[in-house]
C-alpha cells in the first residue's frame, strides 16, 4: 500500500481522521496541491467547507459523473440534510445560504426539477444569441470607458465581476433600484460576510421585480418565467430568479476573471485570439465553482468504494475531477465545470457566450494588455465552493474612451402603479462603488438611458 504523501502546508489533515478544510487562505492559494492530496486518499475526501460543517467531497472523476448521474440514490433536496435538522449547522453559517432548500431547480427532484427546469431553459430560448451579444459588447464598451484613458486596471473588479451582473440585470428587466440591492445580496451570499443579511436582502429585492413584472411584463426573462405553461407560483419565481441571478453573477464573474488569468499568463492564447480554448482551459484548470453539487445519499451507500451514509452531505469537486484528467492532457469539453446528469447547468450557453464576449471585447479594445504583477503574486480568494482571484491588476497603452452608440431604451415602467414591499436599503458594497458612490449598476443605466 502507497503511503499517500505529505498534506500541503496549512493542511491539518496529519492523522487519521483529520478532515481538510476548504475554507483557508491556505487552500485557496493552492487548491491543485490540496487536490493531489486528496486524489491520493481515495474517490472521495472528509472536509470541512465552515467551522462546524463538514462533508464528503468527491474527487474522482468517473466517481463524480456516476454519482451525477444517480438522481434516485444522491437527491438535491437540502431538506434531507441530516447535520442541519439535527440543529449541528450554524443559522448563522456562512455557508448556509448556499446550501439551504429553496424552491427552484437546484433543490428539488423528480417530476418538480424537471418542471421548473423547462421554465429556465425554454425562456433561455427567447433571447437570440445575437440579442445576447449586443447587450454585453454594450456593457463591456461603458465598463472599458472607465478605465481605457488610465492605462491601468485591475481587470477583475473593474470589469470581470460587473460585466455579468449588468448583462444579466438587463436581461431580466431589473431596474436600477432594484439592481442595486440585487448586486448586493449576491456579494454578500458568496463572500460569506453578512451572509443571511445579504440572501434577505437579495429575495426582498427580487421580490420586489416579481411584483413590478406581474404588473407590467416586457420582453425580458422574468417575463418569460411567469409566463411559461409551468405555472411558477410567486414563491417559486423569487428562488428561481435568486438562482439565475446568482449564477449568473458571482460564478459568471470568476469564469470571466479566471479566463483573463489563463489568457494573460498563457501568452499563446491571447497572441492567437484564442477566446475559446483559453475558455476551455480555465473550465478544466480554474473552474469558477469547483466545490459544489451539494447531494444528499436517501440510504446508507457508497461512492466508488468509500462509505458515505444517509443524509450527509456530499459534495464533487470539480477542481479535483477536471485536474486529474487535464495533467493527462486531456483537451475536449469533458469537463464537469457545468456538472452534469440531470442537475446539469441549465444556462450553461448563455453564460459562455458572455464570457467569450467579454474577453474578446476587453483584447479587441486593449490589445497590450498585460499582468502589471508577477502571476504568482496575485492573491485567490478564500471560499470552500470559488475559486476566484481577489484582483487582476493589469497595465496596457492608454486608449482614449470609445464613442458610446446610445441604444434606444425600452419604456420606464411606471412604478407608482405597482405597490412594493419596503425593503431596508443596505449600504452600497465597495465592489458596486465608484469614486462617486454612486453604485455601479445606477451608473449603467445612467449611461444606457443617455442621462
Amino acid at each position: 500500500m502507497t503511503t499517500p504523501s505529505v498534506p500541503p502546508p496549512g493542511c491539518p489533515a496529519h492523522g487519521s481522521g483529520q478532515r481538510i478544510p476548504l475554507h483557508t487562505p491556505e487552500f485557496a492559494a493552492d487548491p491543485h496541491a490540496f487536490y493531489r492530496y486528496m486524489h491520493e486518499l481515495g474517490p472521495t475526501a472528509p472536509v470541512t467547507i465552515a467551522p462546524g460543517v463538514e462533508a464528503t467531497l468527491v474527487t474522482d472523476y468517473s466517481a463524480a459523473l456516476e454519482l451525477l448521474q444517480d438522481p434516485s440514490t444522491f437527491r438535491k433536496d437540502s431538506r434531507r440534510w441530516r447535520a442541519l435538522d439535527e440543529g449541528r449547522i450554524s443559522p448563522d453559517s456562512p455557508v448556509l445560504p448556499l446550501l439551504a432548500y429553496r424552491p427552484n431547480c437546484m433543490f428539488t427532484d423528480g417530476a418538480e426539477h424537471l418542471r421548473l427546469r423547462q421554465a429556465i431553459t425554454e425562456s433561455f430560448t427567447r433571447i437570440s444569441n445575437n440579442r445576447l451579444s449586443k447587450i454585453v459588447q454594450q456593457a463591456a464598451l461603458f465598463l472599458i470607458n472607465q478605465f481605457s484613458a488610465r492605462g491601468s486596471a485591475d481587470l477583475l473588479n473593474d470589469y470581470a465581476k460587473q460585466l455579468p451582473l449588468y448583462v444579466f440585470n438587463e436581461l431580466f428587466g431589473c431596474p436600477a433600484e432594484i439592481g442595486d440591492r440585487v448586486l448586493f445580496g449576491i456579494s454578500g451570499m458568496f463572500d460569506g460576510v453578512n451572509a443571511e443579511q445579504a440572501s434577505q436582502v437579495l429575495v426582498q429585492a427580487v421580490g420586489e421585480l416579481v411584483s413590478l413584472k406581474r404588473a407590467q411584463p416586457g420582453e425580458d426573462i422574468t417575463s418569460y418565467l411567469m409566463q411559461h405553461p409551468a405555472q411558477l407560483t410567486n414563491e417559486e419565481l423569487v428562488h428561481t430568479l435568486v438562482l439565475l441571478l446568482g449564477a449568473g453573477g458571482e460564478p459568471e464573474g470568476n469564469l470571466l476573471g479566471n479566463g483573463f488569468y489563463t489568457m494573460l499568463t498563457n501568452e499563446h492564447y491571447a497572441r492567437n485570439g484564442q477566446f475559446d480554448k483559453a475558455l476551455d482551459d480555465t473550465l478544466w484548470r480554474n473552474p469558477p465553482m469547483s466545490n459544489y453539487a451539494p447531494h444528499y445519499p436517501v440510504a446508507d451507500t457508497d461512492v466508488a468504494g468509500d462509505k458515505v451514509h444517509a443524509g450527509e452531505l456530499v459534495l464533487v469537486s470539480f477542481g479535483a475531477a477536471n485536474t486529474a484528467l487535464a495533467d493527462r492532457g486531456a483537451d475536449t469539453r469533458g469537463h464537469l465545470a457545468w456538472s452534469a446528469g440531470p442537475h446539469s447547468c441549465p444556462s450553461k450557453e448563455p453564460a459562455r457566450l458572455i464570457a467569450a464576449t467579454g474577453l474578446e471585447a476587453l483584447f479587441n479594445a486593449l490589445p497590450d494588455v498585460e499582468l502589471a504583477v508577477p502571476a504568482d503574486s496575485l492573491v485567490w480568494r478564500p471560499g470552500p465552493f470559488n475559486r476566484a482571484l481577489a484582483s487582476l491588476p493589469v497595465r496596457f497603452g492608454a486608449v482614449t474612451p470609445r464613442p458610446a452608440v446610445q441604444p434606444q431604451p425600452p419604456a420606464a415602467p411606471q412604478h407608482d402603479q405597482v405597490q412594493h414591499p419596503a425593503t431596508p436599503r443596505p449600504a452600497a458594497s465597495q465592489a458596486t462603488t465608484g469614486k462617486t458612490g454612486r453604485s455601479g449598476w445606477s451608473g449603467f443605466v445612467k449611461w444606457l438611458t443617455g442621462q
